[in-house]
């Protein structure tokens, strides 16, 4: 999709007043579902809504697809799985919606590509990282775009290795995709570095970490390097009272999603320097593609974008592709057409992947900074996704038949 400030521009004259749902003109619009926690995770979940709203004006103001229009519905299932079932309900059997989509957390994302699995309707999820998404729970009416737990840890583990830590420590959230972080980092670094030791874990429950005792119980361990993978409010909290407590000094910080600017921003000029992220260097990344997206972002929202921005935005474009590609919204056809279609995003060219239904949607690797009392990414490289999956055969070996 080529992204302007002109369609930017044009699409917007569209929108209506109500930020929830974005209806386009014409007769049969494709319908999208799209239910995310919008109340339980503002910092990531609106900007994402930003981003999908620009691109459905985009796609509408170029056309639609297959001659139609697209419109999405969207719902709030506030962090709670139980919601977001009766939502998905809700939107397919009384909005009549051609597809489902969205969700931000793990457990959410799993609950409806159970609901998905049983109704035999097409799941694309945006956000939630749990590999069990595609390959544990995986089958054909679920697709994933965003870089797994997984990938995350592959994408970080040979900079992590580079630190020569051999005594380690872990900080995670007490959910599917906390574990499945630390799971996967522990093994990969094992391979990496034989003989590497996690000497403690602290598992924080979602949204209510007791940031001073964790960062008491982490130095007690007197570890060479930490993995972090909280985010949100709890990230903040557990930075805070790691700077004030001196956990962090002469020790080296791997923490995933932290150099993400929803994360980053309210860390502000307590930022710690020289942790080893991934995220999105959106001040200062200057090929085409994102060049494009932030001038069109910057001009619909007069912001710069974040990386829900990305997400939101890639996530009807691969929806948008798919579709295209099945000549059709039948869902049979859906879920087998949308593997192999290809589709551009502002970080390039992605796919979604025959095998397991996962995109090769990367993500950006870096260090941390302070500039001007904000937090942002330096040294930074994208490592595309396709780099960091593990073999066809392990794959195969994961998911089910």
């Amino acid at each position: 999709m080529n992204i302007t400030r002109r369609a930017a521009l044009t699409g917007a004259a569209g929108i209506l007043a109500a930020p929830a749902i974005v209806r386009a003109q014409g007769s049969t619009p494709i319908r999208i579902g799209e239910i995310n926690s919008y109340t339980a995770a503002p910092a990531f979940t609106l900007p994402y809504r930003n981003g999908w709203q620009l691109a459905v004006e985009q796609v509408n103001a170029a056309g639609g697809v297959l001659g139609r229009k697209i419109e999405v519905i969207s719902r709030d299932d506030a962090g709670r799985p139980p919601d977001a079932i009766r939502l998905a309900g809700e939107l397919l059997d009384d909005q009549k919606v051609d597809l489902i989509s969205g969700s931000f957390l793990s457990n959410i994302g799993l609950a409806l590509s159970d609901v998905a699995k049983q109704r035999k309707r097409l799941f694309v999820g945006g956000e939630p990282l749990t590999d069990a998404l595609v390959w544990e729970q995986g089958h054909r009416y679920t697709y994933r775009l965003r870089p797994s737990t997984y990938m995350q840890a592959a994408m970080l583990v040979d900079d992590a290795a580079k630190l020569n830590a051999r005594r380690w420590v872990t900080v995670s959230p007490n959910y599917e995709y906390g574990q499945s972080v630390v799971k996967w980092f522990k093994l990969l670094l094992a391979q990496k570095q034989p003989g590497v030791e996690f000497a403690a874990e602290q598992w924080p429950a979602l949204g209510k970490i007791d940031a001073g005792a964790t960062v008491a119980a982490l130095a007690q361990a007197k570890p060479d390097a930490i993995l972090n993978a909280t985010f949100g409010p709890d990230l903040t909290n557990f930075v805070r009272q790691g700077n004030t407590r001196g956990l962090f000094e002469g020790r080296g910080v791997v923490s995933v999603l932290t150099g993400e600017p929803e994360y980053l921003d309210p860390l502000a000029e307590e930022t710690p320097e020289g942790w080893i992220v991934t995220g999105y260097p959106v001040d200062s990344v200057s090929d085409p593609a994102n060049k494009a997206f932030i001038e069109a972002y910057k001009a619909r929202f007069n912001e710069l974008p974040k990386m829900g921005s990305v997400v939101g935005h890639a996530l009807i474009s691969s929806i948008v592709a798919g579709i295209a590609k099945s000549g059709s919204v039948d869902t049979e056809k859906m879920a087998d057409g949308f593997a192999g279609a290809s589709f551009d995003t502002p970080f390039g060219k992605v796919s979604w992947r025959g095998l397991d239904h996962q995109a090769t949607l990367g993500t950006y690797v870096g260090r941390t900074a302070l500039k001007g009392g904000k937090g942002t990414m330096v040294n930074w490289r994208y490592v595309d996704g396709s780099a960091a999956l593990p073999s066809d055969d392990a794959v195969r070996k994961m998911r089910p038949a």
